[in-house]
């Protein structure tokens, strides 16, 4: 039977109106749960529960702790096809990090395998440089960060989404039409042509229940 986790302080009702439009809120996971937390100058700090009372409250990242861990970009999930070449990959962060292409490293396909959610991440600090990310593991082209986002990120993780989780899909569906839900996540950002900050993958959950993910 699947585990689910989540925090709502009032039960749901599961029999959704299906006309009802999704209640779907993006919130930094670094923000209390729980009432009681102050900042550095003594000031009591809103809580999740606080702000949101009503909510339920659902993390998606990779310290998730039940089966919306699955959510999350590092969980190895299984065969993902690699955009641009005949490759599969466990996650979508693999693919990302494994196609980067940096001042003192090419491609390293072996993120397409890694299975821990650990040590996902490649570096300037130690490869110098990033020149962006190849275009297929043998591809001539590179593309810039933000092509990169929209040919890679965004079809790795939808494909994802509908062949992977639509029953986690299904799930938060449903509940977003009875009350509203809160996804949290370490990065909040929305914008898919922002490149200050890295995109939400929360946000692209976000998009795909309510039908405008972005292409």
């Amino acid at each position: 039977m699947m585990k689910i986790n989540v925090y709502s302080e009032k039960s749901v009702n599961f029999g959704a109106n299906s006309e009802k439009k999704p209640m779907i809120i993006i919130e930094s996971r670094k923000r209390p749960l729980e009432p009681g937390q102050k900042d550095k100058n003594g000031k009591p700090i809103l809580s999740l529960k606080e702000k949101y009372p009503d909510a339920m409250i659902i993390d998606v990242t990779s310290k998730a702790q039940d089966e919306f861990v699955k959510f999350s970009p590092f969980y190895p999930i299984g065969g993902i096809p690699v955009p641009f070449t005949d490759d599969i990959a466990v996650s979508v962060e693999g693919i990302w990090q494994g196609l980067k292409v940096f001042e003192d490293a090419d491609v390293d396909t072996t993120f397409f395998w890694k299975r821990d959610m650990k040590n996902l991440k490649r570096t300037t600090r130690k490869y110098g440089p990033c020149l962006g990310h190849r275009k297929g593991v043998h591809g001539e082209e590179l593309l810039d960060y933000l092509t990169a986002r929209k040919l890679i990120y965004l079809p790795c993780y939808k494909w994802v989404l509908e062949n992977k989780l639509q029953k986690l899909v299904a799930a938060i569906r449903i509940i977003s039409k009875n009350k509203p839900v809160v996804l949290l996540d370490y990065n909040t950002n929305p914008d898919v042509n922002n490149p200050k900050s890295p995109l939400s993958h929360a946000s692209l959950i976000k998009a795909y229940i309510e039908g405008n993910y972005p292409e």
